[in-house]
C-alpha cells in the first residue's frame, strides 16, 4: 500500500534556501466573531507574533516576515530531509495549534469567555492556515521580502480607507467606492480626514520581523584572570523595520 503514497518522496531541490509562506484560511469569519478593532487590532498582531516565535524556536529559520494573517519563513536548513508533504503538513499544523492556543489567551475577554467554560468551542473557529514552499535563489530573496512588505503597505492603505468610508456608508457601498479609488486618491481622502499614514505605527505599515540579533556580555574568566567579553543572540521581535532592500538581508543570506 506503501505505493500509493505517490507523493511522499518529492522533496525540495538541493541545495536551495526555500521559503514557506503560511496563509490564515477564512480569517474574516475570526475578524467579526472576536469583534477585532478596525482598522489594526494590537491583540491580533500580538497574537500573530507569538505564532511566529513559536516557529522561530521550534525550526530555527533565519528570518520570519509576517503581517495581516500570513507569516514568510525564511529556512535555511531544510528538516524533514527536504519532504514536501512533511514540511507544509507540519509547518500550517504548528501555526493552527500555535494560534488556537494563543488567540484563547488574547481574546477571551473580548468575547466574554472564561478559559474553562464549556460554550469555548461554539466560540473558537476551527482554525487552519494553508502553506507553499518556495524554493528561491539567494539573490533574489530580498525581492521576495520587498514584494510581501509592498502587500502590507497596500494592505494598510487599503484598511484605513475602507475603515473610513464605512463610517459615512453602508458596508457594500463602502467596498464599492474603495475599488474605485487609488493609493493617491486613499491617501487624500484619508488626509481630509485628519488621518496621517506617516504618524502611524510602522508595524501596521511595513510588518513585523522575527529574528536572532546579537549582542555583548561581559564576564571574567578566572584562569586567564581578566575579563572577558562574548556574544550572544536572542530572539528579536522588529516592530520597526526599515523598508526592505539587499543590504537589510545581507546577514539572513
Amino acid at each position: 500500500m506503501k505505493d500509493y503514497e505517490i507523493y511522499s518522496n518529492l522533496k525540495v531541490p538541493k541545495n536551495s534556501k526555500i521559503i514557506l509562506r503560511l496563509d490564515g484560511r477564512k480569517f474574516h469569519t475570526l475578524t467579526r466573531r472576536f469583534n477585532l478593532s478596525k482598522p489594526y487590532d494590537d491583540n491580533f498582531a500580538s497574537l500573530m507574533t507569538e505564532v511566529s516565535k513559536d516557529i522561530f524556536n521550534e525550526f530555527s529559520p533565519k528570518f520570519i516576515y509576517t503581517f495581516s494573517d500570513e507569516i514568510s519563513i525564511l529556512l535555511d536548513e531544510i528538516p524533514f530531509s527536504g519532504r514536501v508533504e512533511k514540511i507544509n503538513s507540519i509547518f500550517s499544523s504548528l501555526a493552527s495549534s500555535s494560534f488556537t492556543f494563543h488567540l484563547i489567551n488574547e481574546f477571551k475577554d473580548n468575547v466574554g469567555i472564561d478559559i474553562n467554560d464549556d460554550d469555548l468551542k461554539s466560540v473558537v473557529l476551527p482554525i487552519s492556515f494553508d502553506s507553499r514552499i518556495i524554493p528561491i535563489p539567494c539573490d533574489e530573496i530580498p525581492d521576495y521580502f520587498k514584494w510581501r512588505q509592498d502587500e502590507a503597505w497596500r494592505n494598510c492603505i487599503n484598511a484605513y480607507g475602507i475603515w473610513v468610508l464605512k463610517k459615512e456608508y453602508s458596508s457594500e457601498l463602502a467596498n464599492q467606492k474603495i475599488h474605485g479609488l487609488n493609493s493617491s486618491d486613499i491617501h487624500e481622502l484619508l488626509f481630509k480626514k485628519g488621518i496621517n499614514l506617516n504618524n502611524e505605527p510602522t508595524w501596521r505599515k511595513r510588518g513585523i520581523g522575527i529574528y536572532k540579533k546579537s549582542y555583548n556580555i561581559k564576564g571574567y574568566n578566572p584562569l586567564l584572570k581578566k575579563e572577558t567579553e562574548s556574544t550572544r543572540y536572542k530572539l528579536f521581535v522588529d516592530l520597526e523595520l526599515d523598508i526592505f532592500n539587499k543590504t537589510f538581508f545581507k546577514s539572513f543570506i
